[in-house]
Parts: C-alpha cells; structure tokens; sequence
C-alpha cells in the first residue's frame, strides 16, 4: 500500500499539506513560527565547490518549504533567476558571488539558511557565514566528487567546529557515483561518513531513495517533486540496503558506545536510537551523514530537509564563546536559553541596500528590540536601533525584536564587519573570523575625473563590507593600488563600481602579491645620530632578526628582550613601530617583508637628543642593515589549480602547466574525464582562462586557490630587483 506525503514524516503545524499549493500561498509573515522555542531553530549553510549546485539546491527548499511560490533557474534562464542570486551580475554570470541569507519553516523548526558562493575569490563570504552558523549541507557533485574548493570549505567548516551533513547532488548526471563520492570523503576528508540513503536508480533513471533509518523507499512524483510517495524498498535494490545500511551502522558504532553495544550483540538498533545516535555523532563531529538526490531534478530535498531538522543542532546545542574586554584570557560561554541575559551580538556582514548600510547580525544571548540602544565593543560607541529586518535575499520583513540564536539585520549602524554589539550590561566581544590575505593586485582610476568623489564611496564601501578587498595608494606612482583574493574578485568590484556608483574605471596590468623574508638570522648594532643645531637626534639599538617558519612565516613579529634601563621603556613602542614600518615596503624589491622576529636586547640613549622619532628612525636603519646579511630572497605566492577536462586533452594540459613552472601533483581519470591536481606560481597563471579554452576546445575548467608562499627562482628575483631600481629613479628624476 503506498500512501502520499508531503512533508515525508506528518507535521503537526502543517498537517493539511499534502499538496503544498496552499502553503506556498501563504503571505511571508506567517512563514516564521513566532513563539518556537531555542531547540526549535536551525541556522544552516548551504556551501560547496562551484558549480554543485548550492543555489539550485536553497531553491528548491525555498520552494517546499512553502517560502516562494514557484522555482526558478540559475543564470536567469527563464529571465527571473534563482532568488538568492539576487545580483544582476550573478544572474548574469551564473555564480553567487556574494552570500545570501533567508529563513523558513519545516514542520515545527524555523530554519535560517545562508547559500553561499563556491568560487575561491568569494572565499571572505563562506568564513564570515560558518563564524555565525551553527550546522553546514555540505553540497557535492555525484561525478565531480571533492574537488578543490569542498576542500578548502571542509577546513572551513572545521575552523569554526561546524557540524554538517552531506548531499551528493547531481545524481542524475551520467557518470553519477554517489558512493565513489562518499569513497572520496573518507579519502581526501579523513571524515567518518557513511550514505543515510540509497538511490532508486541513477542518471536518467532515478525516480527517488531509499531511507536506511527508516527502512522506506520514497519516490517523488508531478513535475516538481512535490508529491512524495513512500513504500517499500525495491526488491532488487534489498541486497544494496542491507549491505549500506550495516556499512553505516558500523561507522556509528565506532564513534558511539550505544551502536557499539548493539552492533557487538549483533542487535539491529529501531529507528528511534539510530536517529539518536546519528544526531549526537554529527553534533560531537565524530560522523557526517551522506544524503542523495538532484536538486534539479526534484529528487531527494524534502529527506534532506529532514536530515538538517533531525540531525544539525540547535543553537542552544552549540558552546558559543565571547571574550571579556577587560581580560581576553576570560572567556564566558554564550546562554542563548534565558531571554533575559544581557544582549550579545555578532555583526558578520556588511551590504549597501537602499535606505543605507545593511548590517547582518548573529544574536547569541539576550534580546534585541526595535528601538533599543546598543554598544559597539570595539569604540564602545551608543548607537540606536532604528529598524530591524528579517532578511529574503534582497528582499526583507519588518520585526519587533530577535532573541538568542536568530539572524538579523539592521539598518543605520556604522560598524565594520566583526564587530561585536552589546547593551551596555557587559563588555564582551565575540572572537573574529580568518580573514585570508590577498594575494593579487592591480592599480585602478577613474576614466573620468568628475567621478573622484564617486571612485572614493565605492572604494570605502568595498573596504567596509570585504576585508579581503584592501586598497593602498603607491608612493612611487601616487596610483590607487587594489588587492584581493583573484583576478575575478577584482573584476567583480571593478564592474560594481560602474553599475552601483555610476564610475567607469581603468585598471593596470594585475601584480602579485610578492613578499621579502630572510633566511638566516643577522645580528645589527645601529646608531642614528643626527645634529643640526639645538638638540638633535639620538638613538642605538642591538639585537637580531631571526627568520620565521610555518604558520609564522606569513608574519613578523617584535620582541623585547632588554633587561636594565639602557633603553627606557617608553622608547620600546617606537622601536617596534619602526621595525613595522620598515617591513611594510622592503629595500630590495618595494615589497612587504615577512618571516621575520626583530628581537631587540641593548642599546644607548642620550640625556637629551633621544626621542621616540630617533628610534623609531634606528629601528628601520637597524632592519636595513640588518636585512642585507641575513640571505634576503622575494617570495612569490603559489595556487593549487584543479583542472577538468576530457582525458583526450591530458596532455596538451600537462605540457602548458609545465611551461608554467607547474608541479603535477595528481591526476585522475573516470567516464572520459581527467581532474588534474598541480601547484603553479600565480605569476605565470595570468591568461590561463583563455589558454586552457584553446587547448580543450572549450570543454575544460579550472579552479585555483591560494597554497603558500615559497621561494621565487632567482631569475624573477634579480628581475624585481631591477624594475624596483628602475621605479626609483625613475621617481626621482621627477
């Protein structure tokens, strides 16, 4: 006997839902349930590498979920566009590039959901969304697998101790292998994982899936999926569902006591204490279930919907953690239970809507109402909250107040991104997110000079809203240097600055973002002594610079290790406020230097020449001369680059990446398509977009992500070298 459903499992707020037209009609301030209690809230993020169809993905459960009325596509194929690509760029170019946020209901649960961009340049959007989330679906391709980016998502995700599930999307793609994916979770991950489902068919054949939990077979049925029928497994598919439905009793079981007592009695746990255990382990990230489907075909969402509710934890199962402002070293947990604790906040997220800044807000503890005064932890600044706003993509709803565990937003408050808000009680600040450092720049102007005051907004906007967007005037050049994550992250800004500011712009050739460090240490013994008359200039300073390695080779670091009053304390901040200025732009090639401790251990004042400028000036003559003998050498950033493509093409690929100065560091090959893994130094990957078109006839893609920095060839130092000796003269003969 089959019978139909929608939702899968009977919803007590949604009882009559069996065809959801109703539902969808609903106007949007009856979506939110109101008065659900904390454990009834789910804050998720939709990530993946790009192209798995994340955004395709939101639609979908936007769309069961009764929150938008009918489905639309990616790329605006049908003219509208998906809703949380709400960007004209992103429809046009078929990515997100910015995340989005919005919020729904599923049976009783309010679920706040964030979709964000897979494209590595936009990489600023998935930190920031992961700091204030509290569950992830992690969205994978059922051909592609992992793949470069879900790596980097997966680090991601483990930073900020998010707990996730997995979807393998794309089923019906040809070549689908849902389970050589989950292989590739193992693998690549290291994450103990094991498929919650089984799919009914593959490809062009797949008509549902079946449940190993529940024992049931679901298959959805109309043109948009939304009637779903559940019955019993396929008897030919029996065999498969018993061996996957051990294989994933067997992972439960060596993570969980409970499972493992069972699984010892060689017991079949019920329904009850699977799902039990499935949820405490993916909270503990002890384990990660794997869902199947394709989104795009309306296959498999609503169980995946129920996995986020069954499976992801509420914000009261998550120990948020806020610092004391007055003793960092104290942290207090977040109570986000009592409604009536003193207010906490998070600001994660800066946009530029049309009655001003928009400031998305995560709520940790406490209450927040329209009207209130709040305090920014950072300048302990009062500000008032004139509006607050549910968000839809770009679209909003009013509110009265938000308590612990909902995400916000907020109109007229001048913060910056990671700002902590308070109401006055306490002085917490909650901990920043990683913001990675840019690794491309290109000099940018106006095409008009009437639009200065237009290129000024645009570029302190896009400072405010993306601390990877970094912006520096050239004191050689006097031009306004850009930085970012890639040269499509750039790119995106440029053609922003034409549609939001009304300001055509022209860019310079892209310039790496190379650095200077050391590689052995050097001891320095400098005086700066100056005398023109009256009292003059002072100082001495002996120490060492010593290089750097790991996680601190990106760095620079002062220490003081004067003991006596040789040097008199209060000189110690402009000794170290010279050291910093003297790595900002090395001697050598213009460039930063980093790697590099500057421990500072003697030296000599005078009872009236010394001052803090005399230092501040020995402490960049000390680096300097110290520099030159401590085997200086240029440093270049290096990207990890994931080729696909037909394997008939391999090797033409291969043999442009090593003119590249590329390194293969993998290659796989499955259903006629290569995936090549090789590291090559960004310098010598400008122009690859149209190269790699060329070689493959328009059938290949490619990703690239930041590595490292390593040690640049010789030939390219000696050529940096040159054309910083060349800027300078050239500067002053101006």
């Amino acid at each position: 006997m089959i019978r139909q459903l929608f939702p899968l499992r009977q919803c007590v707020s949604l009882s009559s839902a069996l065809n959801c037209t109703a539902l969808r009609s609903l106007s949007v301030s009856s979506v939110f349930l109101e008065e659900t209690s904390v454990s009834n809230i789910r804050n998720v993020g939709i990530s993946a590498h790009i192209d798995s169809g994340k955004t395709t993905l939101t639609e979908r459960i936007l769309f069961y979920t009764g929150r938008i009325k009918e489905m639309h596509e990616v790329r605006g194929k049908d003219d509208v566009g998906a809703t949380m690509d709400s960007m004209e760029l992103e429809k046009e170019k078929g990515i997100t590039i910015a995340s989005a946020a919005t919020y729904t209901t599923w049976k009783d649960y309010n679920i706040n959901i964030i979709d964000t961009p897979g494209h590595v340049d936009f990489t600023i959007e998935v930190e920031r969304a992961l700091r204030v989330l509290d569950g992830a679906v992690l969205v994978l391709c059922s051909v592609g697998g992992v793949q470069s980016q879900t790596i980097t998502v997966d680090r991601q995700m483990r930073r900020y101790n998010v707990p996730r599930i997995a979807f393998i999307n794309k089923s019906d793609r040809p070549g689908a292998n849902p389970f050589g994916v989950i292989s590739q979770l193992k693998s690549k991950l290291s994450l103990n994982t094991a498929a919650v489902q089984i799919p009914i068919g593959l490809e062009d054949k797949m008509t549902g899936v079946a449940d190993l939990v529940r024992k049931k077979a679901y298959t959805f049925v109309g043109n948009q999926g939304t009637s779903v029928e559940e019955g019993p497994v396929p008897e030919e598919l029996s065999d498969l569902f018993e061996e996957k439905r051990h294989d994933l009793i067997a992972a439960l079981a060596d993570v969980d006591e409970d499972i493992a007592d069972l699984y010892l009695m060689e017991e079949d746990p019920d329904e009850d204490t699977l799902v039990a255990a499935i949820r405490r382990c993916t909270i503990a990230q002890k384990f990660v279930p794997v869902f199947i489907g394709t989104a795009l075909k309306n296959i498999g969402v609503q169980p995946m919907l129920d996995g986020v509710v069954d499976y992801l934890p509420a914000p009261d199962e998550c120990e948020n953690v806020a610092l004391d402002a007055t003793d960092e070293s104290n942290k207090v947990v977040m109570d986000s239970i009592d409604h009536s604790k003193p207010f906490v906040g998070l600001a994660f997220k800066l946009e530029r809507g049309q009655f001003g800044q928009l400031t998305y807000l995560r709520t940790y503890q406490g209450t927040l109402r329209k009207g209130d005064f709040i305090f920014n932890s950072r300048d302990n600044k009062k500000v008032k909250v004139p509006r607050l706003v549910r968000m839809h993509s770009d679209s909003m709803e009013d509110v009265q107040e938000v308590r612990a565990g909902e995400i916000c937003a907020m109109f007229g408050l001048d913060c910056a991104s990671g700002d902590t808000f308070t109401d006055g009680q306490i002085k917490l600040t909650m901990e920043s997110m990683y913001v990675p450092e840019p690794v491309i720049s290109l000099a940018i102007k106006p095409k008009n000079s009437k639009d200065l005051e237009a290129f000024s907004k645009a570029i302190n906007r896009f400072q405010k809203q993306d601390p990877t967007f970094k912006v520096h005037l050239d004191p050689n050049s006097k031009e306004t240097i850009i930085s970012g994550m890639g040269e499509l992250h750039l790119e995106i800004y440029k053609e922003m600055m034409e549609r939001d500011f009304n300001c055509p712009t022209v860019t310079g050739k892209p310039k790496v973002a190379f650095r200077e460090t050391i590689e052995q240490p050097a001891k320095f013994d400098y005086l700066h002594k100056k005398q023109s008359g009256g009292s003059g200039q002072y100082a001495r300073v002996i120490g060492e610079i010593v290089p750097m390695t790991g996680d601190e080779s990106g760095k620079i670091k002062f220490v003081d290790e004067t003991v006596g009053t040789n040097i008199p304390k209060t000189y110690v901040p402009s000794i170290q406020k010279g050291f910093e200025e003297a790595c900002e732009k090395s001697a050598m090639t213009g460039h930063p230097a980093v790697g590099m401790k500057f421990i500072l251990r003697d030296g000599v004042t005078h009872a009236v020449d010394s001052s803090e400028m005399a230092f501040r000036l020995a402490a960049i003559g000390a680096v300097r001369q110290a520099f030159e003998t401590a085997s200086p050498c240029v440093t270049q950033p290096v990207m990890t680059v994931e080729i696909n493509a037909p394997d008939e093409y391999q090797g033409g690929i291969i043999g442009d990446l090593n003119k590249r100065k590329g390194t293969i560091l993998d290659s796989e090959t499955s259903e006629n398509n290569v995936t090549i893994k090789a590291e090559v130094p960004l310098n010598d990957m400008f122009g690859y977009d149209s190269d790699l078109r060329s070689n493959t006839q328009g059938k290949g893609e490619f990703t690239m992500e930041y590595a490292r920095h390593e040690k640049a060839p010789a030939n390219l130092q000696n050529d940096l070298i040159k054309e910083y000796k060349e800027e300078l003269a050239g500067g002053k003969k101006k």
